[in-house]
């Protein structure tokens, strides 16, 4: 393990696991919650999430990435970051809920994705609806999904579901497993 993705993963254990009884979003109860905002958006943490995903994705083509907010967003800020670092341009999106009824009404905010290769992104996903749904709001975008990608994979299904519900890869830094929880 590198000492990048070993330094994230430190992290995370320390700073976003919570044991205890929890309502997740998608309704199911779980006996530990993974906060990743407590590391996405952590001054410390969050520039090693970009640097890891990166490395995860390194054989992939894309130039763009972003996910249905709020989980999403800063990860994809992260990437965008750790890309300009290594001199390479990768923007950024954020999917909405729901288009604006105001505006520019758009659902997918940012540099325009249309004709682009695109990453959608998660921080951990336990029914694979948020990025299903990030998926469907890009592709009606125009832009083509090449891969979604996750911090952390709780193992509860997300993976086939996105598999078989986009027909992409899905992809994780982390497993369940790798935090130390059943």
């Amino acid at each position: 393990m590198s000492d990048v993705r070993a330094a994230l993963l430190q992290q995370i254990k320390d700073k976003a696991v919570v044991h205890g009884k929890v309502t997740l979003s998608s309704g199911l109860e779980a006996d530990y919650y993974v906060d990743l905002r407590r590391v996405t958006l952590d001054g410390e943490a969050a520039p090693l999430v970009g640097e890891v995903l990166l490395d995860l994705v390194a054989d992939l083509e894309f130039d763009a990435a972003g996910g249905l907010t709020m989980g999403a967003d800063p990860v994809a800020g992260a990437i965008l970051h750790a890309a300009a670092a290594r001199g390479r341009r990768v923007d950024a999106f954020v999917v909405r809920k729901a288009a604006k009824a105001h505006g520019m009404q758009r659902r997918v905010e940012g540099p325009d994705i249309a004709g682009r290769r695109v990453l959608v992104v998660e921080d951990t996903s336990t029914t694979g609806g948020s990025p299903l749904a990030a998926v469907e709001a890009v592709r009606e975008a125009g832009a083509e999904v090449v891969a979604v990608v996750t911090i952390v994979d709780r193992a509860t299904g997300a993976a086939e579901k996105i598999r078989e519900g986009a027909a992409v890869p899905y992809l994780y830094a982390y497993s369940k497993d790798d935090l130390g929880l059943d």
